[in-house]
């Protein structure tokens, strides 16, 4: 029922065709004051203009069509299989894999299937996970408990409780990242179904929207638009969501022809989907700090370290650092620099693991990739 409110009141409130295409800013018309995620603290100190990646070793491998990846208390990793249906608990240490369970009611097709995964701020207490996932009928978000505890492989999952339904869904562009944010809220990246180009300008549709919610589904205090679930607009695809150490949200997303993206989220900002892509340098709308051609990107998962936003590229085959100047402007530190080009093929997430240290993931089983032996994998990666 809060699933069903939720979406209720936010429809009454006010890559080309596939994955693959995949500064002046105005602040926009009634926008808060102040920012729900953002720090008042003072800048660290910045990132070197030129960093570094070192592959340390290879967690684990043989992963089909892995997605979304989620760090448990105590280090060890679950992974969302996107057209398996499946999550899969890894071994931190050892990189052996537990299957948890099969999530009821995944209908994989083109883009959609089992996605983004996000383990509760309260996970010790509630052991709850949580899921983005296309139905039949649309995509929504549950949770669903964890219970490793003296059951077996595949049986520890709870069965799900969606808190979200009737985000729209399409062949291509179904979003998909999860992440709860510094203020215990849970932020969700959608898609405008690669069919409805509109959707995503329209404040009443959960489609081409960065959403922010409460832990149960429902709008989260200090939304821009009081009751709504929307926290950005203007969105073709957004596929990656990570804060910097200032608590500033960032988000990545693929682009049609011309431009994909990394944005700096401003509550209630317009990032111009369908009318723009790229940096314009219209008023109203809120221009991306970097973009790429989708040959060189195709971005997915992004996450923060040592002060650079890392983001992980598909049809790209690459790894970007973009270095952040950790100052009020949007602008980066120096030019983004890519890294490993082609050498695990495509790359779809990328999580912090703790000072300079990232996992990898890669994607060569989702169809559009071409497999090697051992795909797919999650690297372990030390970085600067």
């Amino acid at each position: 029922m809060a699933a069903l409110a939720a979406g209720s009141l936010l429809l009454s409130a006010g890559c080309s065709s596939n994955d693959d295409s995949e500064n002046t800013q105005a602040r926009p018309t009634g926008a808060p004051a102040t920012v729900p995620s953002a720090s008042s603290s003072p800048p660290s100190s910045p990132p070197s203009a030129k960093g570094s990646v070192k592959v340390v070793s290879t967690l684990t491998e043989g992963l089909a069509s892995p997605w979304g990846l989620a760090e448990l208390p105590g280090g060890d990793l679950l992974v969302s299989s996107r057209d398996g249906r499946t999550i899969t608990r890894i071994d931190g240490s050892t990189g052996k894999q537990t299957l948890l369970g099969t999530v009821p009611g995944v209908s994989p097709a083109g883009e959609g299937g089992l996605l983004g995964i996000a383990i509760s701020p309260a996970f010790d207490t509630d052991h709850l996970l949580y899921a983005y996932f296309t139905t039949a009928s649309d995509n929504r978000i549950a949770r669903m408990r964890y219970d490793g505890t003296g059951k077996a492989p595949g049986r520890q999952l709870g069965a799900p409780h969606t808190i979200l339904r009737g985000i729209p869904k399409g062949y291509i562009h179904n979003g998909g990242r999860i992440a709860f944010g510094p203020d215990g809220m849970l932020y969700a990246g959608t898609g405008e179904t690669g069919q409805t180009r509109e959707l995503s300008q329209d404040k009443k549709s959960l489609a081409g929207k960065i959403l922010r919610m409460t832990p149960d589904g429902r709008p989260a205090p200090g939304n821009p638009v009081p009751g709504s679930l929307m926290y950005s607009y203007g969105h073709r695809n957004v596929q990656g969501l990570a804060w910097d150490g200032q608590k500033r949200l960032w988000a990545s997303e693929f682009g049609q022809d011309t431009w994909d993206e990394l944005n700096q989220i401003v509550p209630g900002g317009n990032y111009g989907w369908p009318k723009y892509e790229g940096k314009v340098g219209k008023a109203g709308f809120v221009d991306p700090v970097a973009q790429w051609r989708p040959s060189e990107a195709s971005p997915s998962g992004i996450a923060f370290a040592r002060g650079s936003i890392w983001m992980a590229g598909l049809r790209g085959e690459r790894l970007w650092r973009i270095p952040l100047s950790g100052s009020p402007g949007r602008e980066p530190l120096a030019a983004p620099q890519s890294f490993l080009q082609g050498k695990y093929g495509r790359l779809r997430t990328v999580l912090a693991a703790g000072g300079s240290r990232l996992w990898l993931v890669t994607s060569n089983t989702d169809t559009r990739g071409t497999p090697k032996p051992g795909d797919d994998r999650v690297l372990v990666l030390q970085v600067r």
